[in-house]
């Protein structure tokens, strides 16, 4: 039987198996663009003229078609710009991904692995 204590409590961890490999993971904070509420492991693109980021949809033409960066944690910025973290390397699962509309994971491998984001 378990022991009780007051003021004490427990989570319960469930990896997401986002993060897939060793290789080395940087991140840095940049500007997620207003409209969007995305879950961890997003694909996103940077849009040339604000330099903010947005999820990366193959139809654009802005500079985010291109595959750049993975979200660190789910984001809501449907009521205004939020501040985010990306992952600008890494090693992920491919199945752990959220892509935009017109990618699929032939066709962000090669842009990511570009910028050192691997795709297993």
């Amino acid at each position: 039987m378990p022991i009780y204590q007051p003021g004490v409590t427990t989570e319960t961890y469930s990896p997401d198996q986002l993060v897939a490999g060793d290789f080395p993971r940087a991140t840095r904070s940049v500007t997620l663009i207003t409209g969007q509420n995305l879950p961890r492991g997003a694909v996103l693109g940077k849009i040339t003229a604000s330099g903010k980021y947005t999820l990366s949809l193959s139809a654009s033409s802005d500079g985010s078609q291109a595959p750049s960066a993975i979200l660190v944690d789910a984001c809501d910025a449907s009521g205004g710009d939020q501040t985010i973290g990306i992952f600008e390397t890494g090693e992920f699962l491919g199945s752990a991904l959220t892509l935009g509309t017109g990618h699929t994971l032939a066709s962000v491998r090669d842009a990511l692995r570009d910028v050192s984001i691997f795709i297993r």
